[in-house]
């Protein structure tokens, strides 16, 4: 009896004994390994709480409402796809699309371009001249579109200083805004002022990240920089160009604020995007069930062309 009683105390004691490191610990009870599987879900839960409420459920909401007739003055009906069949026969979003698309195009090429072009220049500058070209380069940036693009209206309309510098040089008063042919260019140039300094950042921090052993051997080889740059930069920055070409290019298919800012869409439709399209539809014309038609079908236009670039990248890392 007395030995049963020594020995259970003895199990006891080691029990509360720290095991050394190397010993493999005590089995864990089911409800003791549930609890640690499930943590990581139970501590991911608000955020995807939240994540449903910012996000899916909108996404959920705007789909129902494009599927409806419904407009301020009368209750909602449901119509199906008739919403989007209409989208096939309006000149109008067809022409949304078009200055969408060539807003796109030019304006993210061209910053694309000008980007890398400084990325190389600024690249191989160390110290305090570096540091400042940068400052310098990103100011467009922080400051809030809505600002650049009244700041912009003012130097373009017909009593700007635009105009005032063209008259005093004997061209006449320029209004720039007011023509189709130069309201289109003149929006592209603002947003290449402001998101050149973005496409520049991603850039130069690709250009940096290169690895340098390849230019080393080429530079052992004889190899000129272009060809250096068009042998082994290029195919290396090529990830890079297509992370700043998907970006670039999703931000500059939404855009409204500037436009909103500058023109309103004028003169015409001359400079009416899908964006500006859209919010034409749902507050002034109260048509908010086509309105949420026209904004789905923008968010497949993004959707196919983030599916190609993303096949791009992909191929990009694969061939690298």
């Amino acid at each position: 009896m007395r030995t049963a009683t020594a020995t259970n105390s003895l199990r006891d004691l080691w029990a509360d004994v720290e095991l050394p490191a190397g010993r493999p610990p005590k089995p864990a009870g089911a409800a003791a390994l549930l609890t640690r599987r499930l943590a990581p879900y139970l501590l991911l839960a608000p955020a995807g709480v939240l994540l449903l409420a910012i996000s899916v459920y909108p996404i959920y909401y705007s789909l129902r409402v494009s599927l409806e007739s419904r407009t301020s003055a009368q209750a909602a009906q449901f119509v199906g796809l008739d919403n989007y069949q209409r989208l096939l026969s309006d000149p109008a979003f067809w022409n949304a699309v078009r200055v969408t698309v060539i807003f796109t195009v030019v304006a993210v090429t061209m910053e694309l371009l000008l980007g890398l072009a400084l990325a190389l220049v600024v690249s191989p500058l160390d110290g305090r001249l570096a540091r400042a070209m940068r400052v310098v380069l990103i100011l467009p940036m922080v400051i809030a579109p809505l600002i650049i693009g009244i700041t912009w209206r003012i130097i373009y309309q017909s009593t700007g200083p635009i105009s005032y510098i063209a008259s005093q040089l004997g061209f006449g008063d320029v209004d720039i805004l007011g023509s189709g042919s130069t309201a289109l260019p003149a929006l592209i140039f603002i947003d290449v002022w402001e998101w050149t300094p973005f496409m520049f950042l991603i850039l130069l921090a690709g250009l940096q990240s290169l690895p340098m052993e390849p230019y080393e051997a080429a530079r052992v080889d004889g190899a000129s920089r272009v060809r250096t740059f068009l042998t082994i930069t290029l195919p290396m920055l090529r990830p890079v160009l297509l992370v700043a070409l998907l970006l670039r290019t999703i931000d500059a298919f939404a855009v409204f604020d500037q436009v909103f800012a500058v023109t309103g869409g004028g003169p015409g439709a001359e400079t009416q995007v899908l964006g500006l399209y859209t919010y034409d539809l749902a507050f002034k014309y109260t048509q908010i069930g086509y309105a949420a038609a026209v904004a789905f079908a923008m968010l497949l236009m993004l959707l196919l062309v983030s599916v190609a670039l993303m096949q791009g990248l992909r191929r990009a890392r694969r061939w690298l």
